[in-house]
């Protein structure tokens, strides 16, 4: 029997070496690392399914903590390191060079309300936002970015924004867990 579980643990233990390198995120990688971790351990205190859940479960967010405290360290270490004009890096994705303009956000509330909104990623790892106003004033926002498999992330001095993105057809599609955007290709 004791041989069983060892295997049992080298296999999903294998398994899960493989999956942890192909994570995206420092996030990610956390979360899946501490709900690993976690079972591994639910399973060896308590030996049984409910434990190994909990486990689980208390893992995958002690993880997840720990490994956004990573993304933010990160991003923090590339904004006292860099001045606005001579930031520059590669991680830029296929985003890099590319113009859109904001066509729907949700929930509308996230952002005051505008005439219209221009975003430009640039290839240096800026990404400059265009915000006509309804009263004709104009408002130019420079923050840096940067592009991990499906993940981009956006950060400025004081907050640091992790979404998704996507393309279908000539759209941009960025989410994250409390708004979603679509964008439309102007270049």
């Amino acid at each position: 029997m004791r041989k069983a579980q060892l295997q049992v643990s080298l296999t999903v233990g294998g398994i899960f070496a493989i999956v942890v390198a192909g994570c995206a995120t420092a996030g990610r990688t956390g979360a899946l690392a501490g709900g690993g971790i976690g079972a591994l351990a639910g399973q060896a205190i308590g030996g049984d399914t409910e434990s190994t859940l909990i486990g689980a479960a208390v893992g995958t967010g002690v993880g997840y903590i720990i490994g956004n405290e990573v993304d933010k360290k990160h991003a923090a270490e590339l904004n006292q390191t860099s001045q606005a004009h001579d930031y520059t890096h590669k991680e830029v994705g296929d985003l890099g060079g590319t113009r859109w303009q904001l066509v729907s956000l949700a929930p509308k509330d996230r952002v005051p309300p505008y005439a219209s909104k221009f975003i430009e990623f640039r290839p240096h790892g800026r990404v400059i936002t265009t915000t006509t106003n309804r009263d004709g004033t104009v408002d130019v926002v420079d923050e840096r970015y940067r592009v991990v498999d499906d993940t981009l992330i956006v950060n400025k001095p004081g907050y640091i924004i992790n979404a998704r993105y996507g393309f279908s057809r000539d759209q941009l599609i960025v989410s994250a867990e409390d708004f979603r955007a679509v964008l439309k290709r102007m270049r």
